[in-house]
């Protein structure tokens, strides 16, 4: 390796910076230091002597590049560039060349307030597209399963009521007596203010059986199953499985989406049916110590006034909202990219988008019902 060197040269007002050896990353920070502190702005000429130079780097190149630039923008003074080392050269030009073509970096303009309206509009339009389109492909595909029965993989819907639903039954249940406890706890005094401590019964039957049972389960398996299905198919589709499920003739819609959905589907209205027995019997526990309510009295003034058909009306919401939350969750899964942070953002926007779809199907539900006198 050739040694290195820098002299500097002033005759009257003219400097000369002259550099021997070679010229790397590895020598150039110490010459740029010396030659920072020199004060050029006094000189009338400047000379880049670069012909002892034996090799150049393209950091080096840069560095000399920019040295030149620099001088030149001092219109007081002259700068000339010596060199006979033709690769010297050669590697000083396709800087230049490349420098000249490098346009800068455009500043990022602020968008503005009706901009942004727009880019939002057009992405969830666009977003609704590929929503609709994949419902298109999935209700194929049910079609087909209609069509011929015999394609039903019932193992591995067997397999899916297992992981979506039998498991999640303590946690319905958990959260469904707690809600009833509170609800009737909450209750319990405004009623005993007007002696009307019997009507809690009424109170909570009908609006357990109705509405809080079926959304509260709902809310919980989107919570629980729906963020799973997503981060399940999310995972499967960054490690290429879906891939190659195609690849070996296996169709992922009928080996996966419709067996995760009709086991959702099928066990939601069980589980309702549990949330409903353990939101009474909360209440039943706060009626019998707040309001001095018999577990025989609770029963008998439940079955005198609550009419089965509030407990079918629940039971019905039950797949609707199942196939809501399964949908979202295996769409929001087939959205993942090659990425990680992926399937974070898409395992919370499924969750979300599933209670909020949940939440405005009941809604929809409770118009319909109303209007029926049901």
């Amino acid at each position: 390796m050739h040694n290195s060197s820098l002299d500097i040269i002033h005759i009257d007002n003219r400097l000369s910076f002259k550099f021997k050896g070679e010229l790397t990353l590895y020598n150039l920070i110490k010459y740029k230091k010396i030659i920072d502190k020199i004060d050029i702005s006094k000189e009338s000429s400047v000379v880049i002597d670069l012909s002892e130079l034996k090799f150049i780097d393209s950091a080096a190149s840069i560095f000399i590049y920019n040295l030149q630039k620099q001088l030149r923008l001092k219109s007081s003074i002259h700068v000339d560039t010596l060199c006979d080392n033709r690769e010297v050269t050669d590697m000083l030009e396709l800087i230049s060349v490349q420098k000249s073509k490098s346009k800068k970096i455009p500043d990022k303009k602020k968008r503005g307030f009706i901009q942004k309206i727009g880019e939002k509009t057009y992405q969830n339009y666009v977003g609704f597209l590929s929503f609709m389109s994949f419902m298109g492909e999935l209700f194929t595909h049910k079609m087909h399963y209609l069509i011929s029965p015999k394609n039903i993989r019932f193992k591995e819907i067997a397999f899916e009521i297992n992981e979506s639903a039998i498991k999640a039954f303590g946690i319905v249940a958990l959260t469904s007596f707690l809600i009833g406890l509170v609800i009737a706890y909450q209750s319990a005094h405004q009623l005993k203010i007007y002696g009307a401590n019997i009507f809690i019964v009424d109170m909570l039957g009908i609006s357990v059986l109705r509405e809080l049972s079926p959304l509260i389960t709902a809310i919980v398996i989107a919570g629980r199953s729906g963020s799973a299905i997503t981060a399940q198919i999310g995972a499967m589709k960054i490690t290429q499985e879906l891939d190659a499920m195609q690849t070996m003739g296996f169709d992922p819609y009928r080996f996966l989406v419709l067996p995760k959905i009709a086991a959702l589907m099928i066990t939601m209205p069980i589980l309702i049916f549990v949330s409903d027995i353990m939101a009474i019997i909360g209440g039943m526990v706060v009626s019998n110590i707040e309001l001095n309510i018999t577990t025989d009295l609770f029963l008998d003034r439940f079955s005198e006034v609550i009419a089965v058909k509030h407990f079918f009306v629940g039971i019905v919401k039950g797949p609707f909202f199942a196939f809501l939350i399964a949908t979202i969750g295996i769409y929001r899964g087939m959205l993942v990219r090659d990425d990680t942070q992926s399937i974070g953002f898409n395992t919370t926007k499924s969750v979300v988008e599933s209670i909020f779809a949940v939440i405005v199907c009941d809604a929809v539900f409770s118009i319909m019902f109303t209007n029926l006198g049901i």
